[in-house]
């Protein structure tokens, strides 16, 4: 893939970023990577800086990777293989976060102190809900990544977001319910942070469509997993929501299917990256997934120029592959239509888009930047390193919307 952008990376070599990456744009940073008063292309144009803040390393380095390629296909995308939007080249830092919020703010800080006007990636949520007040405070543009916390929606003029929210995930499980009222729901988690915030997610969107939600709270560090299963199984839900995180994930699986609770009754859990799809085992196939993304889901043409960009650029296309790409697309639409400097006009441009993205139809919902955009639905097949997942169904964004809420600032 042919590539025209300037890019200069942080604390890391080259070969890193094969591992994880993420991308800031220093303003005054010239195609050398030195720091300077002012960047152009050569033509006297101002360069657009975009940094790009995301877990190159940490534990989620594969997500920030599949973010980062997407990214790159995006861009080439938009850009028609100029990396040049409106006249102006296009230059990218990338700054690893490790999933630190305090190493993402540091970085922030930096590049906004050196002009940078526009930052991007973010794979975790705790680093985003760092970074939005960070980029309002300064009046940057900030289009977070796969961090799907409902808190960043409406959280302030300034941020948007490039991926699906918890929200839409959990509207998505409940199409494999049917109509909800009177069912009942079982959560089965780990009583954690992680679990309580999903069980929560539950009650508040299937419960507030007339399903009764109970949950089945594991300790994180349990290993015999099967007393956790009868429980679930005692329960005789209509359905079963699992929001299971760590290594335990295989053991949980076989112990459900030897419960015979992924044969009783409709087991639901979202479908994570290809990595993942072994540890369901012989229960994978009994399983119905939430997808926010696999690649084929959306059969689309955009889908189809981000799977060969990545491709042809040596990468794999996977679960936040459509992440890096729409904030690429976000990004030159908000130059292209708005500014290069000014991030208000920036704002304005991406305030109500609607546009064909890598998912499909999307748009950018102006009272609060909540993504508007399908999510699918699907089951596996095969097993071990053959398993792969087949589309069950395509929602559209209509179907899988979030409530609207007030901006915060």
């Amino acid at each position: 893939m042919r590539r025209s952008t300037s890019r200069t990376i942080t604390g890391r070599s080259l070969p890193a970023l094969a591992v994880l990456a993420a991308g800031v744009l220093l303003a005054g940073c010239s195609a050398a990577g030195t720091a300077g008063s002012s960047s152009s292309d050569g033509s006297g144009s101002a360069a657009v800086k975009v940094g790009l803040v995301y877990s190159r390393s940490g534990p989620l380095a594969a997500y920030g990777k599949q973010y980062l390629e997407g990214f790159n296909a995006g861009l080439a995308y938009a850009t028609h293989n100029t990396g040049k939007v409106g006249g102006h080249r296009i230059e990218v830092t990338e700054q690893d976060d490790a999933g630190d919020p305090a190493k993402a703010v540091a970085a922030a800080k930096t590049l906004i102190g050196k002009g940078t006007k526009i930052l991007a990636g973010t794979t975790d949520s705790g680093v985003a809900l760092q970074l939005a007040p960070l980029a309002a405070q300064n009046r940057v543009l900030y289009v977070s990544g796969p961090a799907a916390t409902d808190a960043l929606t409406a959280v302030n003029t300034f941020t948007f977001r490039s991926g699906r929210q918890s929200y839409q995930d959990i509207l998505t499980a409940g199409s494999l319910l049917g109509d909800s009222h009177g069912k009942k729901v079982t959560v089965l988690t780990q009583n954690s942070a992680f679990g309580q915030a999903n069980v929560a997610a539950v009650k508040q969107v299937l419960g507030g469509q007339g399903a009764k939600v109970d949950a089945v709270l594991a300790p994180p560090s349990a290993a015999d997993l099967t007393p956790f299963a009868q429980q679930v199984k005692s329960r005789k839900a209509d359905l079963v929501f699992v929001a299971w995180a760590g290594a335990s994930a295989p053991a949980l699986w076989t112990a459900l299917d030897q419960q015979g609770v992924v044969g009783s009754t409709k087991v639901v859990t979202g479908l994570a990256g290809t990595a993942s799809y072994p540890l369901f085992g012989a229960a994978g196939a009994k399983v119905s997934f939430l997808a926010h993304y696999f690649p084929g889901a959306a059969g689309t043409p955009v889908e189809k120029a981000m799977l060969d960009g990545i491709t042809k650029a040596g990468g794999t296309p996977d679960l936040f592959s459509p992440d890096g790409f729409t904030a690429a697309l976000m990004i030159v639409h908000a130059v292209e239509a708005g500014s290069a400097q000014d991030t208000s006009l920036m704002v304005k441009a991406l305030e109500g888009w609607s546009f064909q993205g890598p998912k499909g139809d999307e748009q950018i919902r102006a009272v609060d930047h909540a993504l508007l955009q399908p999510m699918f639905t699907a089951k596996l097949i095969g097993t071990g390193s053959a398993a792969k997942p087949v589309l069950l169904m395509r929602l559209p964004m209509g179907a899988v919307t979030p409530p609207s809420k007030q901006m915060a600032g």
